[in-house]
Protein backbone atom coordinates (compact mmCIF):
# COMPACT_ATOMS: atom_id res chain seq x y z
CA UNK A 1 0.00 0.00 0.00
CA UNK A 2 1.64 3.41 -0.96
CA UNK A 3 2.17 5.70 1.98
CA UNK A 4 0.72 9.34 2.35
CA UNK A 5 1.44 11.65 -0.03
CA UNK A 6 4.35 14.31 0.04
CA UNK A 7 2.90 17.06 2.20
CA UNK A 8 0.34 15.61 3.73
CA UNK A 9 0.51 15.67 7.34
CA UNK A 10 -1.35 16.40 10.66
CA UNK A 11 -0.54 16.86 14.18
CA UNK A 12 -3.39 15.62 16.50
CA UNK A 13 -3.76 17.46 20.22
CA UNK A 14 -5.63 15.34 22.17
CA UNK A 15 -7.04 15.60 25.69
CA UNK A 16 -9.75 16.16 28.11
CA UNK A 17 -12.39 18.26 28.43
CA UNK A 18 -10.84 21.29 30.16
CA UNK A 19 -7.18 19.63 30.04
CA UNK A 20 -6.13 23.45 27.75
CA UNK A 21 -6.37 22.39 24.05
CA UNK A 22 -7.91 25.74 23.11
CA UNK A 23 -5.46 27.60 24.53
CA UNK A 24 -2.25 25.55 23.86
CA UNK A 25 -3.81 26.03 19.87
CA UNK A 26 -3.58 29.78 20.16
CA UNK A 27 0.52 29.25 21.54
CA UNK A 28 1.01 26.55 18.49
CA UNK A 29 -0.19 29.36 15.96
CA UNK A 30 2.85 31.95 17.28
CA UNK A 31 4.97 29.07 16.09
CA UNK A 32 3.35 27.30 13.13
CA UNK A 33 1.19 27.96 10.68
CA UNK A 34 -1.45 25.63 11.65
CA UNK A 35 -5.37 25.47 10.77
CA UNK A 36 -7.58 23.76 13.75
CA UNK A 37 -10.02 20.55 12.57
CA UNK A 38 -12.62 20.80 15.83
CA UNK A 39 -13.04 16.92 16.92
CA UNK A 40 -15.67 17.67 19.04
CA UNK A 41 -18.99 16.55 18.45
CA UNK A 42 -20.84 19.18 20.34
CA UNK A 43 -18.87 21.97 19.22
CA UNK A 44 -19.94 21.33 15.63
CA UNK A 45 -23.33 22.70 16.41
CA UNK A 46 -24.28 26.88 16.38
CA UNK A 47 -25.66 28.49 19.40
CA UNK A 48 -24.15 25.98 21.86
CA UNK A 49 -20.95 28.21 22.38
CA UNK A 50 -21.23 28.72 26.33
CA UNK A 51 -21.85 24.82 27.25
CA UNK A 52 -19.33 22.99 25.05
CA UNK A 53 -17.19 26.12 25.92
CA UNK A 54 -16.42 26.64 22.26
CA UNK A 55 -13.74 28.83 20.81
CA UNK A 56 -14.09 32.59 21.95
CA UNK A 57 -14.87 35.27 19.00
CA UNK A 58 -11.08 36.58 19.92
CA UNK A 59 -10.01 32.63 19.68
CA UNK A 60 -11.11 32.27 16.23
CA UNK A 61 -10.05 35.42 14.85
CA UNK A 62 -6.46 34.32 16.17
CA UNK A 63 -6.29 30.70 15.11
CA UNK A 64 -8.64 29.68 11.74
CA UNK A 65 -10.79 26.95 12.78
CA UNK A 66 -13.30 24.36 11.09
CA UNK A 67 -15.79 22.03 12.07
CA UNK A 68 -17.20 24.70 14.92
CA UNK A 69 -20.80 26.14 14.57
CA UNK A 70 -21.20 24.25 11.30
CA UNK A 71 -24.37 22.74 11.73
CA UNK A 72 -27.94 23.52 13.33
CA UNK A 73 -28.58 21.92 17.05
CA UNK A 74 -30.88 19.66 15.78
CA UNK A 75 -29.27 18.67 12.56
CA UNK A 76 -28.63 15.11 11.45
CA UNK A 77 -24.96 14.41 11.49
CA UNK A 78 -23.76 10.84 11.62
CA UNK A 79 -19.37 10.11 12.08
CA UNK A 80 -19.54 9.03 8.66
CA UNK A 81 -20.67 12.86 8.11
CA UNK A 82 -17.99 14.31 10.12
CA UNK A 83 -15.31 12.18 8.60
CA UNK A 84 -16.17 13.67 4.74
CA UNK A 85 -16.48 17.04 6.11
CA UNK A 86 -13.24 16.65 8.24
CA UNK A 87 -11.34 15.16 5.14
CA UNK A 88 -12.53 18.14 2.88
CA UNK A 89 -11.12 20.62 5.39
CA UNK A 90 -7.72 18.58 5.56
CA UNK A 91 -7.33 19.04 1.25
CA UNK A 92 -7.99 22.69 1.71
CA UNK A 93 -5.77 23.64 4.54
CA UNK A 94 -2.91 21.20 2.33
CA UNK A 95 -3.69 23.30 -0.62
CA UNK A 96 -3.15 26.52 1.52
CA UNK A 97 0.41 25.09 2.49
CA UNK A 98 -0.60 25.27 6.20
CA UNK A 99 -0.47 22.50 8.95
CA UNK A 100 -3.88 20.78 9.94
CA UNK A 101 -4.02 20.72 13.90
CA UNK A 102 -6.62 18.12 14.81
CA UNK A 103 -7.90 19.37 18.40
CA UNK A 104 -9.63 16.53 19.94
CA UNK A 105 -11.69 15.81 22.94
CA UNK A 106 -13.69 13.01 21.30
CA UNK A 107 -12.17 10.03 20.88
CA UNK A 108 -14.35 8.24 18.81
CA UNK A 109 -14.29 11.47 15.95
CA UNK A 110 -10.04 11.55 16.54
CA UNK A 111 -9.08 7.64 16.10
CA UNK A 112 -12.20 7.12 12.96
CA UNK A 113 -10.23 9.74 11.22
CA UNK A 114 -6.58 8.87 11.85
CA UNK A 115 -7.15 5.00 12.39
CA UNK A 116 -8.90 5.26 8.30
CA UNK A 117 -12.59 3.61 9.75
CA UNK A 118 -15.08 2.65 7.53
CA UNK A 119 -18.29 3.49 8.80
CA UNK A 120 -21.93 2.64 7.74
CA UNK A 121 -23.60 5.45 6.23
CA UNK A 122 -26.75 5.00 7.80
CA UNK A 123 -28.02 8.19 8.38
CA UNK A 124 -29.92 8.42 12.15
CA UNK A 125 -33.64 8.01 12.66
CA UNK A 126 -35.40 10.20 15.18
CA UNK A 127 -38.68 8.18 15.58
CA UNK A 128 -36.34 4.30 15.62
CA UNK A 129 -34.15 6.13 18.06
CA UNK A 130 -36.68 7.51 20.85
CA UNK A 131 -38.92 4.59 20.64
CA UNK A 132 -35.38 2.53 21.13
CA UNK A 133 -34.70 4.93 24.10
CA UNK A 134 -37.75 4.43 25.71
CA UNK A 135 -37.39 0.98 25.50
CA UNK A 136 -33.93 1.79 27.44
CA UNK A 137 -36.02 4.00 29.94
CA UNK A 138 -38.93 1.85 30.54
CA UNK A 139 -37.44 -1.60 30.56
CA UNK A 140 -33.48 -0.59 31.54
CA UNK A 141 -30.33 -0.79 29.05
CA UNK A 142 -30.53 -4.58 29.97
CA UNK A 143 -33.05 -4.98 27.86
CA UNK A 144 -32.10 -2.86 24.92
CA UNK A 145 -28.54 -4.79 24.95
CA UNK A 146 -30.52 -7.98 24.99
CA UNK A 147 -32.20 -7.08 21.98
CA UNK A 148 -29.16 -6.46 20.70
CA UNK A 149 -27.77 -9.60 21.10
CA UNK A 150 -30.69 -11.20 19.50
CA UNK A 151 -29.84 -9.04 16.06
CA UNK A 152 -26.29 -8.78 15.74
CA UNK A 153 -24.22 -10.78 18.90
CA UNK A 154 -21.17 -9.25 17.36
CA UNK A 155 -21.82 -5.64 18.24
CA UNK A 156 -23.63 -6.93 21.63
CA UNK A 157 -20.03 -8.54 22.38
CA UNK A 158 -18.02 -5.81 21.88
CA UNK A 159 -20.92 -2.44 23.28
CA UNK A 160 -20.83 -1.80 27.09
CA UNK A 161 -24.65 -2.60 28.23
CA UNK A 162 -24.45 0.37 30.18
CA UNK A 163 -23.53 2.33 26.82
CA UNK A 164 -27.38 2.89 25.51
CA UNK A 165 -25.82 5.41 23.20
CA UNK A 166 -24.35 3.02 21.27
CA UNK A 167 -26.69 0.40 21.95
CA UNK A 168 -29.64 2.31 20.53
CA UNK A 169 -27.33 3.56 17.20
CA UNK A 170 -26.30 -0.22 16.78
CA UNK A 171 -29.63 -1.38 16.80
CA UNK A 172 -30.36 1.82 14.14
CA UNK A 173 -28.18 0.52 12.12
CA UNK A 174 -29.10 -3.41 12.15
CA UNK A 175 -32.93 -1.95 12.18
CA UNK A 176 -32.30 0.12 8.75
CA UNK A 177 -30.20 -2.58 6.84
CA UNK A 178 -31.67 -5.82 8.20
CA UNK A 179 -28.37 -7.03 9.03
CA UNK A 180 -25.36 -7.09 11.64
CA UNK A 181 -23.40 -3.83 11.88
CA UNK A 182 -20.10 -4.60 9.64
CA UNK A 183 -16.99 -5.23 11.58
CA UNK A 184 -14.81 -2.43 11.83
CA UNK A 185 -12.29 -1.86 9.00
CA UNK A 186 -9.10 0.35 9.23
CA UNK A 187 -7.57 1.42 5.79
CA UNK A 188 -4.62 3.59 7.10
CA UNK A 189 -5.29 7.36 6.15
CA UNK A 190 -3.53 9.10 2.79
CA UNK A 191 -1.70 11.25 5.22
CA UNK A 192 0.83 11.25 7.72
CA UNK A 193 -0.12 12.23 11.36
CA UNK A 194 1.74 12.53 14.71
CA UNK A 195 -0.49 12.75 18.31
CA UNK A 196 0.86 15.07 21.11
CA UNK A 197 -1.70 14.72 24.37
CA UNK A 198 -2.33 17.42 27.11
CA UNK A 199 -1.84 15.48 30.57
CA UNK A 200 -2.78 16.83 34.04
CA UNK A 201 -3.13 15.44 37.41
CA UNK A 202 -6.54 14.20 38.05
CA UNK A 203 -6.89 16.28 40.61
CA UNK A 204 -6.39 19.51 38.77
CA UNK A 205 -7.92 18.18 35.75
CA UNK A 206 -11.54 18.25 37.96
CA UNK A 207 -10.69 21.36 39.28
CA UNK A 208 -10.18 23.34 35.97
CA UNK A 209 -13.56 21.14 35.02
CA UNK A 210 -15.40 22.73 38.06
CA UNK A 211 -14.07 25.85 37.55
CA UNK A 212 -15.27 25.73 33.67
CA UNK A 213 -18.92 24.62 34.99
CA UNK A 214 -19.16 27.61 37.55
CA UNK A 215 -18.30 30.05 34.60
CA UNK A 216 -20.78 28.29 31.74
CA UNK A 217 -23.32 28.76 34.27
CA UNK A 218 -22.36 32.17 35.14
CA UNK A 219 -22.02 32.93 32.07
CA UNK A 220 -25.64 32.61 30.64
CA UNK A 221 -25.86 28.35 29.72
CA UNK A 222 -29.54 29.00 31.44
CA UNK A 223 -31.00 31.00 28.76
CA UNK A 224 -28.84 29.77 26.49
CA UNK A 225 -30.61 26.64 26.60
CA UNK A 226 -34.16 28.23 26.70
CA UNK A 227 -32.83 30.29 23.23
CA UNK A 228 -32.56 26.96 21.95
CA UNK A 229 -35.74 25.13 23.12
CA UNK A 230 -37.56 28.09 21.55
CA UNK A 231 -35.69 27.98 18.45
CA UNK A 232 -35.50 24.03 17.99
CA UNK A 233 -37.93 22.83 20.70
CA UNK A 234 -37.46 20.30 23.53
CA UNK A 235 -36.79 16.76 21.19
CA UNK A 236 -33.35 16.86 19.78
CA UNK A 237 -30.52 14.81 21.17
CA UNK A 238 -27.82 17.96 21.51
CA UNK A 239 -30.25 18.98 24.38
CA UNK A 240 -29.50 15.94 26.14
CA UNK A 241 -25.55 17.02 26.62
CA UNK A 242 -23.87 17.47 29.71
CA UNK A 243 -24.67 21.36 30.95
CA UNK A 244 -27.88 21.51 28.71
CA UNK A 245 -29.78 18.52 30.36
CA UNK A 246 -29.42 20.10 33.55
CA UNK A 247 -30.05 23.86 32.74
CA UNK A 248 -33.17 22.75 31.17
CA UNK A 249 -34.36 20.86 34.29
CA UNK A 250 -33.19 24.72 36.10
CA UNK A 251 -35.40 26.01 33.38
CA UNK A 252 -38.37 23.72 33.93
CA UNK A 253 -37.93 24.83 37.65
CA UNK A 254 -37.08 20.78 38.75
CA UNK A 255 -33.33 21.64 40.16
CA UNK A 256 -31.97 25.05 41.74
CA UNK A 257 -28.97 26.55 40.00
CA UNK A 258 -26.36 24.67 42.71
CA UNK A 259 -27.64 21.82 42.38
CA UNK A 260 -27.81 21.97 38.32
CA UNK A 261 -23.82 22.94 38.65
CA UNK A 262 -23.55 20.36 40.81
CA UNK A 263 -25.06 17.70 38.96
CA UNK A 264 -22.94 19.05 35.67
CA UNK A 265 -19.86 18.73 37.78
CA UNK A 266 -20.31 14.95 38.44
CA UNK A 267 -21.23 14.36 34.43
CA UNK A 268 -18.07 16.63 33.47
CA UNK A 269 -15.85 13.77 35.90
CA UNK A 270 -17.36 11.35 34.36
CA UNK A 271 -16.75 12.53 30.93
CA UNK A 272 -13.69 12.59 31.99
CA UNK A 273 -12.85 8.89 32.69
CA UNK A 274 -14.73 8.40 29.43
CA UNK A 275 -12.04 10.28 27.54
CA UNK A 276 -9.13 8.65 29.51
CA UNK A 277 -10.16 5.24 28.12
CA UNK A 278 -9.90 6.58 24.20
CA UNK A 279 -6.98 8.68 25.08
CA UNK A 280 -4.75 6.15 26.82
CA UNK A 281 -1.81 7.29 29.10
CA UNK A 282 0.15 3.56 27.90
CA UNK A 283 -0.73 4.40 24.04
CA UNK A 284 2.47 4.66 22.15
CA UNK A 285 1.38 6.44 19.29
CA UNK A 286 0.77 9.70 21.74
CA UNK A 287 3.85 11.96 22.82
CA UNK A 288 2.22 13.07 26.58
CA UNK A 289 3.27 16.47 27.74
CA UNK A 290 2.51 18.58 30.71
CA UNK A 291 -0.48 20.46 29.75
CA UNK A 292 0.25 23.09 32.02
CA UNK A 293 3.99 23.38 30.65
CA UNK A 294 2.97 25.55 27.21
CA UNK A 295 6.66 25.92 25.90
CA UNK A 296 7.55 21.81 26.48
CA UNK A 297 3.54 21.44 24.49
CA UNK A 298 4.58 23.67 21.74
CA UNK A 299 8.04 22.01 21.34
CA UNK A 300 6.42 19.10 21.23
CA UNK A 301 3.93 19.89 18.56
CA UNK A 302 7.24 21.28 16.11
CA UNK A 303 8.67 17.71 16.61
CA UNK A 304 5.60 15.83 15.46
CA UNK A 305 5.05 18.37 12.39
CA UNK A 306 8.45 17.54 11.24
CA UNK A 307 8.35 13.96 10.39
CA UNK A 308 5.38 12.13 9.33
CA UNK A 309 4.55 8.51 9.81
CA UNK A 310 5.34 6.26 7.15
Amino acid sequence: MSGPAAGRHLVALLGATASGKTAAAAAIRERLPVEVVSADSRQLRRGMSIGTAAPTEAELAAVPHHLVGIVEPDARLTLADWLRLAREALDGIWARGALPLLVAGTGQYAWALLEGWSVPEVPPDPERRARLERVAAEEGAGALHARLATLDPASAARIDPANVRRVVRALEIAEATGRPVPPLERTPPAFGWRAVGLRRPRAALRARADARVAAMYEAGLVEETRVLVARHGRDFEALRAIGYAEALRVSDGELSLEEAVERTRASTHRLIRMQATWFRADDPRIAWVDGSDLAALVAAVEAAARAPVP
